[in-house]
C-alpha cells in the first residue's frame, strides 16, 4: 500500500531549480533513502514534503490526500514528522520534556483546563505521559530521562530528537542525516533503532544520509538525485553500479 506519491514536483528559487520534475513513492512500512551531492535537492525534497515550501508544479499525496496546499503543522496533523540535520531541541529542558512537546499535536483541552488539572487535561496528561515513557524505553533513554538536553553528548540528544517525532505517532518520518556528526558507536546505535522503528512500529521513513554504508544497509529503495533532477530509482545493489550515481555521487571510477 501507498502511503506517499510525489508526483512532477518543480521548485525554483530566482530562476534556479532546487527540484527539477522529480516523481516516486514510498510503501507503507518502506525504508527509503534520499541520496546525492551538497546542494542537489535532498533537503529541498523534505521541505516540499513537510510543507515548508510549496512547489511551483507538482503534488503530494498522503494516504490518499493532497497535501500540496496544506501548512506544515496541518501535515504534521495527518501524521508526517521529521527530523533535522541539526539538532532542534530545547537545550533548557530535560529530556522527559523535549518528548512530551511531541505530544502537542495530541492536545485536545485548552489552557483554563490545563490550570485546572482536572477532567480532561488529567487524563489526556497521563496518556501522553505514558506513550513517552515507551518511547524512553524503547529509544534506551532511561539515565538520561531528567537530564537537560543541552547537557547530554551529541549523540544522545540526536536520540532525543528522533523520539520527538515518534512521540507524534507518525505514519511517516522524514530523517534528515541521522547520523551526521557521530562516531562509529553512536552510528552503530542509531542504525539499529531505525531498524527497530520500521520492524517494531512499522513506520515508513525516508533517509537523506551521506553515510553510504548506511544507506545501503538499510534503504529498501533508493533516489538519486543531482541538481534536483533524479538519475535513478532501485534497489541499493543497483544503485552502488548505476553509472549515473558512481559519476555525479560516488565519484569517477578509474
Amino acid at each position: 500500500m501507498t502511503v506517499l506519491e510525489v508526483r512532477d514536483v518543480h521548485l525554483s528559487f530566482a530562476g534556479v531549480k532546487a527540484i527539477d520534475g522529480v516523481s516516486f513513492d514510498v510503501a507503507e512500512g518502506e525504508l527509503f533513502a534520499v541520496i546525492g551531492p551538497n546542494g542537489a535537492g535532498k533537503t529541498s525534497i523534505f521541505n516540499v514534503i513537510s510543507g515548508v515550501y510549496r512547489p511551483q508544479r507538482g503534488s503530494v499525496v498522503f494516504q490518499g490526500e493532497d497535501l500540496t496546499d496544506l501548512k506544515p503543522h496541518r501535515r504534521a496533523e495527518r501524521g508526517i514528522a521529521r527530523t533535522f540535520q541539526n539538532v532542534e531541541l530545547f537545550s533548557g529542558l530535560t529530556v522527559l520534556d523535549n518528548l512530551m512537546l511531541g505530544r502537542h499535536q495530541h492536545t485536545r483541552y485548552g489552557p483554563l483546563a490545563a490550570m485546572a488539572w482536572l477532567g480532561r487535561a488529567r487524563s489526556a496528561e497521563v496518556r501522553a505521559r505514558a506513550a513517552v515513557e515507551e518511547i524512553i524505553d524503547f529509544l534506551e533513554l532511561q539515565q538520561w530521562r531528567r537530564q537537560l538536553v543541552g547537557l547530554l553528548p551529541y549523540g544522545v540528544q540526536k536520540r532525543v530528537e528522533l523520539g520527538r517525532a515518534l512521540a507524534m505517532e507518525p505514519r511517516l518520518l522524514l530523517l534528515d542525516e541521522p547520523v551526521a556528526g557521530m562516531n562509529l558507536e553512536e552510528t552503530e546505535d542509531m542504525a539499529r533503532f531505525i531498524l527497530d522503528i520500521r520492524q517494531e512500529l512499522g513506520v515508513a521513513m525516508i533517509l537523506v544520509e551521506h553515510d553510504m554504508g548506511l544507506v545501503m544497509d538499510l534503504a529498501d529503495r533508493i533516489l538519486a538525485v543531482d541538481f534536483g533532477v533524479r538519475l535513478a530509482l532501485d534497489v541499493p545493489e543497483r544503485i552502488r553500479d548505476h553509472p549515473e550515481v558512481v559519476k555525479a555521487y560516488l565519484g569517477e571510477t578509474s
